[in-house]
């Protein structure tokens, strides 16, 4: 996928439908005297709907749709027939997308599962047609409730990617090439800072048919959280992974302070993300004799499961991959709400016009 097309970011403007009015209409037939109100009810307007779908990667198809309409609804009409309902707007977006709104910054809704659906603009509700007023006391009711006005906003959405593992070092220190090698994924690689521009995602095949996912953000530097180097654009994207793979090659002049630059900097974008499990990899160990890897470990941080590994000859490959599939599994579940569909009442508990029924009622009993 070309750098161009990957779009993590957008603000669009969403309007649902507004909804239909309901009719003033009585029956009126050669053999049906004064046959009443018969007033149908008017439609609900659109929804906007948000539909996570596994088969995006970004929101790229969103890009240039700046203004998305929902349709209204039908106005009732005479015979009690109700206008038809606005046709929905299904706006499909990839897993991880969180929509806010845009004023305030209020997160509205996350989608994280295949298939969930989240109504981001409801539409506006029929309007009673004048047959839902009659009485025994006002049998020729004259009025109809107007429909439901529509919703509308400036919504951003956002894409945070899903990953099982994502990979935090600073540039050149190897995670495009070591998610080459455990998986299809081709990232372009070079001997260039900041080659990797956008999120790259990697299925790991690990023993017993079983796999997981690996991400591999552009390089961090120090005041990435300032907006330094690419900044905080791509930080979000680590905020959905379960592990984070810390990598320092071994050429650093200090392996330690590397690791507390990146975890600093992790620290200042957003503090929770220390709570995730932590792995450090010293990568391009092949340049290093048995002398030298037991002097860098001597200087290591405590706590934290550390492995030398070269992805050029395969070294300590199979090791990495058994401490992150321990780390991903050592009772981390992550939690998924589940989308429950709002329970809307098709039709308003309202009424504009009670004055007016009332007062007719009083000078009828009068």
């Amino acid at each position: 996928m070309a750098s161009s097309n990957f779009i993590d970011y957008v603000k669009i403007f969403t309007r649902s439908g507004a909804g239909g009015a309901g009719a003033v209409s009585f029956r009126r037939e050669k053999h049906v005297p004064k046959g009443g109100p018969d007033g149908g009810d008017g439609g609900r307007g659109g929804h906007i709907i948000l539909k996570a779908d596994k088969q995006l990667w970004t929101l790229l198809h969103l890009k240039y749709r700046k203004h998305v309409h929902g349709f209204n609804g039908i106005s009732g009409s005479g015979t009690g027939k109700s206008g038809a309902d606005g046709e929905d707007i299904i706006l499909h977006v990839p897993l991880g997308t969180i929509a806010k709104d845009a004023e305030t910054g209020e997160k509205i809704c996350e989608l994280t599962h295949e298939g969930q659906e989240v109504i981001l603009m409801k539409g506006g509700r029929g309007g009673l047609g004048n047959r839902n007023f009659k009485t025994a006391t006002n049998q020729t009711p004259r009025y109809a409730q107007p429909g439901e006005e529509c919703q509308e906003a400036w919504v951003i959405l956002e894409l945070k990617v899903l990953a099982d593992v994502g990979l935090v070092g600073f540039p050149n220190a190897g995670k495009s090439t070591l998610l080459s090698v455990l998986s299809a994924a081709k990232p372009e690689i070079a001997d260039y800072p900041f080659t990797t521009m956008v999120p790259n995602l990697g299925v790991i095949s690990y023993r017993d048919n079983k796999s997981f996912i690996m991400a591999d953000i552009p390089g961090i530097i120090e005041g990435a959280s300032e907006g330094k180097g690419l900044g905080i654009r791509f930080l979000r994207h680590i905020e959905r992974n379960s592990v984070l793979l810390f990598m320092v090659p071994a050429d650093s002049e200090d392996v330690a302070a590397d690791y507390e630059v990146l975890v600093n900097e992790l620290k200042l974008y957003n503090p929770e993300l220390l709570d995730k499990n932590r792995l450090l990899a010293i990568t391009k160990s092949d340049m290093l004799d048995d002398e030298l890897e037991e002097m860098i470990s001597e200087t290591l941080p405590e706590g934290v499961p550390c492995v030398f590994i070269s992805s050029i000859v395969q070294k300590g490959i199979t090791e990495l991959k058994d401490m992150l599939w321990d780390a991903i599994n050592e009772g981390i579940e992550e939690e998924v709400e589940e989308f429950v569909e709002p329970d809307y009442d098709p039709l308003p508990d309202y009424n504009p016009y009670q004055d007016r029924i009332d007062q007719e009622n009083d000078e009828e009993e009068k």
